[in-house]
């Protein structure tokens, strides 16, 4: 069975996008739609992978993020940022600080995401 993704996003036309491409790629997928909803998600049933918006309402990816590395349930979560351009965020001090794996600027390519949730697939399946 492929793995379970986990998706963040308040824009739901982003999320959907994002969603229809994945799950047509026969990864187990759930949405959320802020960062509280996602961390609740979490705790109930850990994803196999993270994919969040950065900025979002009642909880940000940051923080998110920030929460999922200091659970030592979830500290191993491979996490990937999206984050609307002109939004500053550098790769470089996410990768460092909380482990990031990639950082897609928005408008993103779908086909892309879905190759990098691949590449992330193959990565858990060798481990």
């Amino acid at each position: 069975m492929k793995a379970s993704v986990l998706l963040c996003d308040d824009e739901v036309h982003i999320l959907r996008a994002a969603e229809f491409k994945i799950a047509r790629a026969g990864f187990r997928v759930r949405c959320t739609h802020d960062g509280q909803e996602a961390w609740e998600a979490i705790c109930q049933e850990c994803p196999d992978m993270l994919i969040t918006d950065f900025q979002m309402p009642r909880l940000n990816g940051l923080e998110l993020i920030a929460r999922v590395r200091e659970n030592p349930a979830t500290r191993e979560l491979p996490v990937v940022v999206l984050t609307a351009k002109g939004f500053e965020v550098s790769p470089q001090e996410l990768a460092e600080k909380l482990g990031v794996l990639a950082v897609l600027g928005k408008p993103f390519s779908p086909r892309e995401l879905l190759r990098l949730v691949e590449s992330i697939a193959e990565g858990l399946a060798v481990h």
